[in-house]
């Protein structure tokens, strides 16, 4: 019988070990970037869940996701009711689940893990529509489960706000629901 050498055949074992391994960087990356913050974990005045740090990511991030939803005129006046009900829905998650948040938002926010892990340097408030979308794309297409997750978490929680929000009824032809 002669031996023959596959040049590139993933097994199930080499995928964990990818896995492992970008969960242990991930995880550091984390650790590095809550140690770097600032250690407030306290509500910024006015909401429940979010932290004053987390804010400016935010409200970069919800023009971008809604791109074709919201026009930009609307977006001042929408943007407030969009935080709030992304507060509220974070103030009704288990502990656990926000502190997984809180460190997706710590990763995006800290200057040392900002720019390695999204590919944005300057800071959000500073950053074009173009360059967030191309780090949205590149979570979303990561060959990290982590960061897929990330992305999925992100846009499940402003598209949660969006669509819960009346204002946003009328862009999708829904009526609203059933008065009694």
């Amino acid at each position: 019988m002669t031996n023959t050498v596959k040049a590139h055949d993933p097994s199930r074992r080499s995928l964990l070990k990818l896995g492992l391994v970008g969960g242990a960087l991930l995880a550091t990356v984390g650790g590095i970037a809550s140690l770097s913050g600032d250690g407030d974990d306290q509500p910024a005045p006015g909401y429940l869940a979010l932290r004053t740090g987390d804010l400016p990511f935010l409200q970069a991030l919800i023009p971008v996701i809604l791109d074709q939803a919201l026009a930009g005129e609307r977006l001042p006046v929408v943007m407030p009711a969009l935080l709030r009900d992304i507060d509220l829905g974070l103030a009704s998650v288990s502990p656990a689940l926000l502190s997984q948040i809180r460190e997706l938002f710590d990763v995006t926010s800290s200057r040392l893990t900002r720019g390695p892990l999204t590919g944005v340097w300057q800071p959000w408030q500073e950053t074009a529509p173009e360059q967030i979308a191309e780090f949205l794309l590149r979570w979303r297409d990561s060959s990290l489960a982590l960061l897929r997750q990330g992305h999925a978490a992100l846009l499940q929680m402003v598209l949660m706000a969006w669509y819960g929000n009346p204002d946003a009824w009328a862009h999708c032809g829904y009526p609203g629901p059933p008065s009694i």
